[in-house]
C-alpha cells in the first residue's frame, strides 16, 4: 500500500485561552501535534503531510527537528474538508490517504493498522466508537441492514439522529482517486456554513463504495482537546499507559499515579523509582538504580548501582556507578561524574568531571572544573569560575584534600595530594604534597564591651 498521511492541525483553539496554537499545547513534554506525527511514522508511511493554519509559523518552528514533512498552508479556515483539499495536489491517485487530526494525540499504532487493513479499492475505512454522551459529535447513521449511509453533524442531527451512540472520529481512510473527486463535489450549505470532510461517506455509498467501520481499544484514544481540562485527561491517560509499560519491563514505581514521563527511558533490571519523580528527554538507568522521590532527571546517563537521593536536579549529565546523589542535589549539563563519587546535600555541580572515589558531600559550588579521584571536597566550598565576563577552570589533582568554607579562584591548580587549609581563599596554585592556607591572624581584644541600646 502506497500511504499518505494528512494530520490537520491548522484549528486556533479558541478554548484553550492561550496565545499558542492548540497543537502545540504540550502532552508529556512533547506538543500535541509531535505525538500525532511519532504515531503516524510508526505505520511507515510514504509521506506526512500537516496541514497548518493558525500560527503556522509557530508550528512549523515548534517540529523542525522532524524530517520529512510536508506543511500545508490553509489560510482560510473553511471546515475540515477543505483543510484535505489543502493538500490534495501533492497526493498521487493510487495513494491510499489517511486522515489524522493534530489535537488527538493518544491514537494507537494498532488502532490505525487495523484500519487501514480494511481498507482498499472498493473500501472507505472509518473509525468508530459508541459513546454514552455522544454530545458533540457527529452521528453515524446506518441503514436498517448496518450499512453506514453517511454522517450526520451535530448541529444538523433531528431528534431520533441524536439518540444514536455511534459518533463518527474523523479518522478515516480511503484511496486517494476517490477523495479528489469528492472533495470536488463538497459544498458549505450547513449552519456552520464549512465544507465537512463527513459529507464524503454519503458521496462513497453513492458510488458503491462499501462503508467498512473499525474501532480502537478505549474510547480515550479519539479524544480531542479542546480545553485545559480535557488537556489534563489525556496527560493521566499517558502517564497511565507508560508507567504501565515501564512495570511490565522490570521497573518498579513506588506509586505509579505520580511519575511522569516526557520522554524516552531505557533501564536495567532491579530499578526503583520513588513518588513524583519526572523523567525527561532520553534517559539510560542502569541495574539496580535507586530514584528517591522528588527528583527531577533530564537527558542522562545513570550507572549500576546509583541511589539518587530524595529532591534532587539532575540534568544532561553522566553519573558514574555506584555513585550516590543527594538529597537536595543539582547536577547541571556538561557535568560528568565517574565511579563511587558522592555529591551530597545542597551540593550543585556544573561543567565539571569528578574521579573516581571523590566526595563533594556539603554546601558548596563545584563549576567548571577537574577534579581527580580520592578528592574530598569541604563544605562550603566554591569554585571562583566567572570573573564577570569569561569563565575560567579548576583544576584539582587526585588525593587533595580541601577545608570547609574554601574559595578557590580560577584559573588554580590544586596538585596532587595537597592538603587546602579551611577558610582559605586561594588564587595561585597550590603545590603537591603540602598544606596552603591563607587566614588572617586571629586576636582577641581583652576587655572589649558590647554596645547596648540607649535608653
Amino acid at each position: 500500500m502506497n500511504l499518505s498521511t494528512i494530520i490537520l492541525a491548522a484549528g486556533k483553539g479558541t478554548r484553550m485561552r492561550s496565545g499558542l496554537p492548540k497543537v502545540l499545547h504540550n502532552l508529556a513534554g512533547r506538543p500535541l501535534l509531535e505525538h500525532v506525527v511519532n504515531t503516524a511514522r510508526s505505520i511507515s508511511p510514504d509521506d506526512i503531510h500537516v496541514v497548518v493554519g493558525h500560527g503556522s509559523e509557530l508550528v512549523k518552528d515548534a517540529l523542525s527537528h522532524q524530517n520529512n514533512i510536508s506543511w500545508i498552508e490553509q489560510a482560510e479556515q473553511l471546515g475540515t474538508g477543505h483543510a484535505v483539499q489543502q493538500a490534495m495536489p501533492a497526493i498521487e491517485d493510487k495513494n491510499t490517504i489517511l486522515v489524522l487530526y493534530g489535537d488527538v494525540p493518544l491514537i494507537r499504532q494498532d488502532t490505525l493498522s487495523k484500519l487501514l487493513n480494511v481498507t482498499d479499492d472498493n473500501t472507505l475505512g472509518l473509525l468508530t466508537v459508541e459513546l454514552e454522551d455522544p454530545s458533540g459529535y457527529g452521528r453515524i447513521v446506518r441503514s436498517k441492514d448496518g450499512k453506514v449511509t453517511r454522517i450526520v453533524e451535530h448541529k444538523d442531527a433531528s431528534e431520533d439522529e441524536l439518540k444514536i451512540g455511534e459518533i463518527n472520529t474523523g479518522i478515516l481512510a480511503v484511496k486517494a482517486s476517490h477523495m479528489h473527486k469528492w472533495l470536488d463535489k463538497l459544498d458549505n450549505n450547513n449552519v456552520q456554513g464549512e465544507y465537512y470532510l463527513t459529507d464524503i461517506i454519503s458521496m462513497a455509498v453513492e458510488d458503491g463504495l462499501q462503508i467498512v467501520t473499525s474501532s480502537p481499544q478505549s474510547e480515550i484514544e479519539i479524544m480531542g482537546v479542546n480545553d485545559k481540562q480535557q488537556l489534563s485527561v489525556l496527560e493521566r491517560e499517558f502517564q497511565r499507559r507508560e508507567a504501565e509499560r515501564l512495570m511490565k519491563e522490570g521497573i518498579t514505581l513506588v506509586d505509579p499515579n505520580r511519575f511522569d514521563l516526557r520522554g524516552e527511558v531505557v533501564a536495567g533490571s532491579d530499578v526503583v523509582i520513588d513518588i513524583n519523580v519526572i523523567l525527561e528527554g532520553k534517559i539510560e538507568l542502569g541495574n539496580r538504580v535507586h530514584i528517591g522521590p522528588n527528583t527531577i532527571i533530564k537527558n542522562a546517563r545513570i550507572g549500576d548501582d546509583v541511589v539518587i537521593q530524595a529532591n534532587c536536579v539532575i540534568e544532561d549529565a553522566v553519573v558514574g556507578e555506584k555513585s550516590r546523589i543527594g538529597p537536595f542535589a543539582r547536577i547541571r549539563p556538561d557535568t560528568k561524574l565517574a565511579a563511587s563519587v558522592h555529591i551530597g546535600n545542597f551540593v550543585e555541580v556544573k561543567k565539571s568531571e569528578v574521579g573516581e572515589g571523590s566526595k563533594v558531600n556539603h554546601l558548596s559550588y563545584i563549576g567548571d572544573t577537574t577534579i581527580g579521584s580520592k578528592v574530598n571536597i569541604g563544605a562550603g566550598t566554591i569554585t571562583c569560575n566567572y570573573d564577570g565576563a569569561n569563565k575560567h577552570r579548576t583544576i584539582i589533582e587526585d588525593d587533595v584534600f580541601i577545608g570547609s568554607d574554601t574559595q578557590l579562584v580560577a584559573p588554580v591548580t590544586i596538585e596532587k595530594g595537597a592538603t587546602i587549609g579551611a577558610g582559605s581563599t586561594i588564587t595561585s596554585n597550590a603545590p603537591e604534597n603540602e598544606l596552603t592556607l591563607s587566614r588572617s591572624k586571629q586576636i582577641t581584644q581583652r576587655g572589649w564591651k558590647r554596645p547596648v541600646k540607649k535608653q
